[in-house]
């Protein structure tokens, strides 16, 4: 090196890696049984005999990936004899670009359905670990861009934008993604919500039949169809109304005794409800407005949500708006596991892909809230990464053990152990 001629540099260092955090997922990996459950549903309608490199490898290769932030098919080629993800799959050699992208032409709407069952077989083995008996269901969909000739790529006005509108359920509670399907651009956010939704409350009254289970939302999903389905199966739900002249007319009636002009200069807030029927719907429901009047304004503004809950009104309202959660699971979904890269051609192919790259979500997430040391939990998947999985390591055979030397200097050695000793201690399933 010109600076300092004591210095030189090569590329002799034998088989190392600077992703040796991966070892912890692959760890995780086995207790939870990842690689059993995606070897054992997935189905792909496959006419090629892949020797090497099996559908089921293929997707876990896609999911690692995604945990190290390798994103594209691209970066199979420049991965393929990275000496640590090849260890963790068993393999020589990672699949090539074409072969993955070969496994997304097979792709059809059957493996979409069988990777939706891999999340939701890992979902109940994460629940058999960490027991839950309240559940949010946070309802969302949101934007994907498209820049080629993708099958259902439409122009969606809300979003300004050509691309596809999926459609999103978390757990607003603890940020699982209970379920997600791919849809064209062009259909409306609550198009077939309740098919949607329907099978995961389903699913749910099985694993915890006495589980308190709120359906939330926003303006988008006050459709009768789905106040029904959870009034019909005795569960909550809280979603925000449009704003029309009718519940305008009402609020505003409430609103008249409570303004003061000599508090202008203050700031007012009220809650207050009634009841309240839709010419769509069958009978009247609760509707909570929170009353809002900004310092040195004369009117007040309102926000409407209808719901079955028994919570105070100020209650309700404060419940609705910790519904701005979802809005982070789906950043997360997007920034950490590029979710909305819909590159392929075939609408089913890029319905594969979200799968995937939800299915990472998840496992990541379960590794966050079973796995990690406390102070580490609240962290996203980039602080995850700069600090346990961007850590070089280097591989060294023996007669028996293959061993991978850490860096000495790490600076989350102990989290890392710690970690580790988490992992230990969780159950086997597979």
């Amino acid at each position: 090196m010109n600076f300092n001629p004591r210095m030189k540099v090569n590329f002799d260092g034998g088989d190392l890696t600077s992703d040796a955090g991966l070892l912890l997922y692959k760890e995780f990996d086995h207790k939870l049984g990842l690689f059993e459950a995606v070897e054992d549903l997935l189905v792909v309608h496959d006419s090629v005999l892949h020797r090497d490199h099996p559908n089921s490898d293929v997707v876990l290769q896609k999911l690692y990936q995604h945990i190290a932030g390798y994103h594209t098919d691209d970066h199979a080629d420049d991965l393929a004899v990275e000496p640590l993800l090849n260890a963790l799959l068993g393999k020589e050699r990672l699949a090539s670009q074409p072969t993955l992208s070969r496994f997304n032409d097979k792709a059809d709407m059957e493996t979409v359905k069988s990777l939706e069952h891999v999340n939701e077989t890992l979902q109940r083995r994460v629940y058999a670990i960490k027991p839950q008996n309240q559940f949010v269901f946070d309802m969302d969909s949101s934007g994907f861009a498209a820049y080629g000739k993708q099958h259902g790529a439409n122009f969606n006005y809300h979003y300004q934008q050509h691309g596809f509108h999926p459609l999103f359920c978390f757990d607003g509670l603890i940020g699982d993604c209970l379920r997600s399907e791919l849809r064209a651009g062009n259909v409306f956010t609550s198009r077939q919500v309740v098919r949607f939704v329907g099978p995961v409350l389903k699913r749910y009254e099985t694993w915890s039949p006495n589980s308190l289970i709120v359906i939330r939302g926003d303006s988008g999903f006050a459709v009768p169809g789905l106040f029904e389905l959870a009034e019909t199966n005795s569960h909550k739900y809280a979603i925000r109304l449009k704003s029309n002249a009718r519940l305008q007319s009402i609020a505003q009636v409430m609103a008249d005794p409570l303004l003061n002009p000599e508090r202008l200069h203050e700031r007012q807030v009220h809650y207050k409800e009634f009841m309240y029927q839709a010419s769509s719907w069958e009978h009247a429901r609760r509707v909570v407005v929170k009353m809002e009047r900004p310092a040195g304004e004369l009117l007040f503004q309102f926000t409407f949500i209808v719901t079955n809950m028994t919570l105070q009104p100020k209650n309700v309202i404060r419940f609705y708006c910790q519904r701005g959660h979802m809005e982070n699971f789906i950043k997360e979904a997007k920034n950490g596991f590029a979710c909305d890269k819909m590159s392929s051609t075939a609408f089913e192919s890029n319905a594969v892909k979200l799968q995937i790259a939800m299915l990472a979500y998840n496992f990541n997430n379960w590794f966050r809230r079973l796995c990690l040391p406390e102070k580490m939990k609240p962290g996203r998947l980039e602080t995850l990464r700069t600090k346990l999985i961007k850590i070089a390591g280097k591989l060294v055979y023996s007669g028996r053990y293959w061993t991978w030397k850490l860096c000495s200097s790490c600076v989350y050695r102990r989290e890392f152990i710690q970690t580790l000793q988490n992992v230990a201690r969780m159950p086997r399933f597979g």
